[in-house]
């Protein structure tokens, strides 16, 4: 029980309280060690002083402070919910509620601990527990909506959705009078019951309820979208089509609308002329509307989309659009939609030119016309696209452009991209620099040139052009106030940038600092809990609830995460001396240049080191940023400790992880998974999915696991090919070693090789994928693995590669970087073929002299 104080202590000790609540900390230490005099081991007093102390920044001595706080008093919810609040403050969550659970059954009537606990259970997703939570906090206080809310928001996370819509209904049986027509809460309340109702399939009593209850709500918008929708799936299309047609007069762009009076029309996606029918008269009737005219390029075919592509694009390029490539690109998918439309462009041109009796620089009333230069800036774009690239074309009709209109920043920018697709960093990074000179201004301009910048490895440049957009006044400079912005573009291609010139202590720091970008989205939810409740917001809560829940598949997460895992396979295979590591065969003058910088690595760690101890015997002092924050230093800025690991697979999973969890149907994550499974001699990972293979040890069980997923999703891509050779030899070299039982249940899961010769299983491979460059590539690299002998054959068939039709850049740029890890002497033939076939081509210049000076 807590312990008894004096009436004049216990009014300190509430002052303490208040004092905290204020963010009063120093009168709220001084009032609490006034009574610590007299009371030395009052647990409550203690705690309360240690939660101020870590609101301060002291949480090492905070921690240590609590536990002495529970040891004067076990039996004080104060120093329970306390000892919560400092885990909930470091993040972990599993401990914070283990303290609040204890806390709330010596105090089961606390409101505050019951709020504490019901938000952590949201956040970790224990809906089971947030439910009794919520049904706790209901029933002492069941005159509060949002009580009842939260209860239905718990029941439908659960799935229980009929009881979810029932806690709904009893709240509003029990109000006396009705809410207010302008109850924002109410309104919310209302339309997010009626989709509760639809979520279980009963769209006539969601249509009904709509009619009712909702036919006042003040998301008017969000009514009649769903009233039209429900009208549809019941069949009564005459009423849903007069409301999308009154939708489609307040937003004539929307695509989905369109989609939904077509299918209230019942029109067939084959009966072109109906469906021609429809959008013509929305393009009659608002003659600035682009959709009406974009969208049936989409089904038209033959002469019926060479018609309506013309007269697109004849109003675009009069108009002078820029974006009318990038909106017709989709369409490229189409082959005989991808020849059509260059041809259309080219015969605007003839008549342009026909017209201006055939001089091809085009004025109207003295200045230069849209429509000539748009129509060049189409095909600049059209053969700089992938699908039908010709780089050369792509160059002359962006220079004619440019010709027309030389202060286009769009054109620069263009051409910038032709010269990053001829393989030349530096030309793509100084014309888009030329880009930017146009317009200073323009915050996209400026990142697009900063980019590039990166591309070229150009750190410095990149980031002094950032900082024209950054707080001058920022603790750390450009770079630090680009983290705290979360400018997660810059900080990957930074990265990749690092990784490229095998600085890889600065590319794991970016690159965990993009894991730690997410892991604060992920926290960052918590505070939206009590919020979104107590705004009445709940169906943009829902939504919140879900995009969090697969926030991880964010492209930025699994392209950082891979790169980092790539860092961390290259440490494991290649370590240097004295545990520094790095990358890249090594002559004798790189080992002693390594050397040197092993021992500088060193000593940068040893300082670093010293450093920290230094910082910690400071009184826990910290930085402050420019709003006057409190902000920890960074102990480790250039990564030196990152890449200085001696675990680097246990690293890896820090990124892997996440990846494998909820990214399942990622190829790339599951690939990555294998490499860094069968590095592993102890994984961490359960293996519930495979439960026959228990026995087999676990490295091979989740490496084959990983293989078995990769696969599923594509059974002849390259890199999975080469994993399943050699997932084979090393069960083989390991089979004297393996209990019977794993023998016998690794050879009933194993089944992607068939038969046993691995030799005819990659010959097959290599007859099945003649015309894959990449996938003929991993095959030599399988024959060379699999018979060392054969090394020089397929060097020199490799080379021969390079003269095929079907090899593209980036497959050389791959051919020679394994040709160069192999240290063959057909390295240079290969480069000089290259070379001839990509002359603009950095990569393949033969002499480092040749190359431009940056």
């Amino acid at each position: 029980m807590p312990q008894p104080l004096s009436a004049k202590e216990s009014s300190l000790f509430r002052q303490v309280i208040r004092n905290y609540e204020d963010k009063q900390y120093k009168k709220g230490i001084k009032a609490a060690e006034q009574i610590l005099k007299k009371n030395p081991k009052h647990g409550d007093t203690l705690a309360m002083k240690a939660l101020i102390m870590n609101s301060l920044g002291k949480t090492d001595e905070a921690f240590a402070l609590a536990k002495v706080a529970l040891q004067c008093d076990m039996k004080s919810h104060i120093c329970w919910h306390v000892y919560g609040l400092l885990y909930r403050a470091v993040k972990n969550f599993e401990e914070a509620i283990k303290a609040y659970k204890f806390a709330l059954r010596l105090e089961p009537e606390s409101p505050q601990i019951a709020r504490d606990l019901a938000l952590l259970q949201i956040q970790m997703r224990d809906y089971q527990g947030y439910v009794t939570s919520r049904r706790a906090m209901l029933q002492p206080k069941p005159h509060i909506r949002q009580n009842w809310t939260a209860l239905a928001v718990a029941l439908h996370l659960s799935g229980e959705l009929s009881e979810a819509e029932h806690v709904l209904t009893a709240y509003e049986e029990s109000l006396k009078n009705p809410p207010s027509k302008s109850d924002f809460e109410n309104s919310e309340a209302v339309m997010y019951k009626n989709s509760l109702i639809a979520e279980q399939g009963h769209i006539q009593q969601a249509y009904d309820h709509l009619k009712s209850a909702g036919k006042q709500n003040l998301d008017r918008l969000a009514r009649l979208e769903l009233e039209a929708q429900y009208l549809v799936q019941l069949d009564r299309n005459e009423e849903a089509a007069k409301i999308y047609r009154n939708l489609l007069d307040r937003n004539s762009e929307y695509k989905k609308y369109y989609d939904g009076l077509v299918s209230a029309l019942s029109i067939k996606p084959t009966d072109h002329e109906a469906l021609m029918a429809i959008y013509n008269e929305y393009a009659d009737k608002y003659p600035r509307c682009d959709a009406a005219r974009r969208l049936p390029l989409d089904f038209l075919e033959g002469n019926d989309f060479e018609e309506a592509a013309n007269k697109y694009l004849t109003r675009m390029l009069d108009k002078g659009v820029p974006s009318t490539f990038a909106n017709l690109k989709r369409l490229y998918s189409d082959s005989s939609k991808l020849t059509v439309l260059p041809k259309l462009v080219h015969k605007y041109i003839e008549h342009k030119e026909s017209n201006n009796e055939g001089d091809e620089v085009v004025k109207v009333n003295g200045d230069t016309s849209k429509g000539a230069s748009a129509a060049y800036y189409f095909l600049a774009q059209h053969y700089n696209y992938h699908l039908s690239r010709d780089l050369e074309k792509a160059i002359e009709f962006a220079d004619r452009a440019l010709m027309l209109e030389p202060t286009s920043v769009d054109i620069q920018m263009t051409r910038a991209r032709i010269w990053k697709h001829y393989g030349n960093p530096i030309k793509a990074s100084e014309i888009m620099e030329q880009a930017r000179t146009l317009d200073t201004r323009d915050r996209h301009i400026n990142t697009k040139a900063a980019k590039y910048y990166l591309k070229n490895d150009d750190n410095e440049a990149a980031l002094k052009i950032m900082g024209m957009f950054t707080r001058p006044e920022t603790v750390g400079g450009p770079l630090a106030d680009l983290h705290d912005m979360q400018c997660m573009w810059f900080i990957t291609e930074d990265g990749n940038s690092y990784a490229r010139q095998g600085k890889l202590g600065l590319a794991l720091k970016r690159f965990t600092t993009i894991h730690n970008i997410f892991d604060v989205w992920q926290e960052d939810q918590f505070d939206f809990h009590s919020f979104s409740l107590r705004k009445g917001q709940i169906r943009a809560y829902i939504d919140m609830i879900r995009w969090e829940d697969c926030l991880r598949e964010h492209p930025f997460y699994s392209n950082a995460a891979l790169s980092a895992i790539e860092i961390y396979l290259k440490i494991h295979d290649k370590p240097l001396p004295n545990g520094t590591n790095g990358i890249g065969e090594e002559s004798a003058e790189d080992i002693v240049e390594k050397k040197r910088a092993a021992k500088k690595a060193r000593k940068e760690a040893q300082k670093a080191e010293r450093d920290a101890l230094a910082k910690k015997n400071e009184a826990n002092k910290l930085v402050k940023d420019a709003d006057g924050e409190p902000k920890k230093k960074d102990d480790d800025p250039d990564g030196v400790k990152l890449a200085a690991t001696t675990e680097p697979m246990t690293d890896a999973m820090k990124f892997l992880t996440p990846l494998l969890q909820f990214s399942p149907k990622s190829i790339d994550a599951q690939i990555a998974g294998f490499e860094v499974y069968i590095r592993r001699s102890m994984p961490q990972l359960p293996y519930h999915d495979i439960p026959e293979l228990i026995g087999f040890s676990e490295k091979y069980l989740l490496a084959l696991k990983c293989l078995i997923a990769a696969s599923a999703l594509d059974r002849e891509h390259p890199k999975i090919h080469e994993q399943i050779v050699r997932f084979k030899l090393a069960i083989d070299e390991d089979s004297k070693t393996l209990p019977s039982q794993s023998q016998d249940a690794i050879k009933s899961e194993f089944t992607l090789l068939s038969g046993s010769d691995t030799t005819a299983f990659n010959n097959a491979y290599l007859s099945k994928n003649k015309d894959n460059i990449k996938a003929t590539i991993s095959g030599f690299k399988v024959r060379r693995t699999l018979s060392p002998k054969s090394a020089s054959e397929v060097e020199k068939s490799i080379v021969k590669l390079v003269n095929g039709d079907f090899i593209t850049f980036d497959e050389a740029k791959e051919g020679l970087e394994l040709l160069k890890s192999w240290k063959s002497g057909q390295a240079e033939a290969f480069k000089a073929s290259a070379a001839d076939k990509w002359p603009k081509a950095l990569a393949f210049a033969c002499k480092e002299s040749s190359l431009p000076v940056r």
